[in-house]
């Protein structure tokens, strides 16, 4: 294990401390890990933007990150933080109908239904290296979309880094890239 991977490591494990559970959240069944506590200390908050700068900075030692994409609305709670520290552009992707302008759309099933994602056409220049962030990846299917408008515009997603990852409902397999979680996720359904 190298000294950035044991750095991240000791941090996840102290982040990891900070969630708050909530059993049967939002509907039966769910056990809904709540990762905001970490923003209310100021340390935690510094930490978790450390962590995924150290494992950038591991993962990809001689490529330059242009853009890290946050998806509506938690990875616009720290994205613009770590494209701060890695000294790149914030990019983010929203719900249909609130960005000006032209822009791509991409389609997502949720738990009721289909969602749309939309991305700004001229945010992000063709051949860009991008990484999509967002807290948490459940079954993949957000997380997907904003890959897939990285693609529509031309740019090159790197890598999905994740806060937790909820391991039972495999959303990493709908992933066209590979895939980074800070914190270890459930690994099945709560039982009641």
């Amino acid at each position: 294990m190298s000294t950035n991977q044991q750095i991240i490591s000791e941090i996840a494990a102290e982040l990891k401390n900070a969630l708050h559970q909530y059993p049967n959240f939002p509907s039966e069944g769910i056990l809904f890990e709540d990762f905001l506590p970490i923003f209310r200390s100021p340390d935690l908050f510094r930490k978790l933007v450390r962590a995924f700068k150290l494992h950038l900075l591991e993962a990809f030692p001689d490529i330059k990150i242009d853009y890290i994409v946050g998806l509506e609305s938690r990875g616009f709670l720290f994205g613009p933080s770590v494209a701060l520290e890695m000294n790149c552009g914030f990019v983010p992707v929203r719900k249909a109908g609130k960005l000006p302008g032209n822009t791509v759309k991409a389609t997502y099933m949720k738990e009721y239904g289909e969602d749309v994602f939309e991305l700004q056409l001229e945010a992000i220049p063709s051949g860009s290296n991008v990484i999509v962030i967002d807290d948490i990846i459940a079954t993949g299917g957000s997380a997907s979309a904003a890959g897939e408008l990285v693609t529509k515009v031309g740019a090159n997603l790197l890598e999905y880094d994740f806060v937790l990852e909820l391991d039972f409902l495999k959303g990493r397999e709908k992933l066209s890239a590979p895939a980074f979680t800070l914190l270890s996720g459930q690994t099945e359904k709560l039982r009641n």
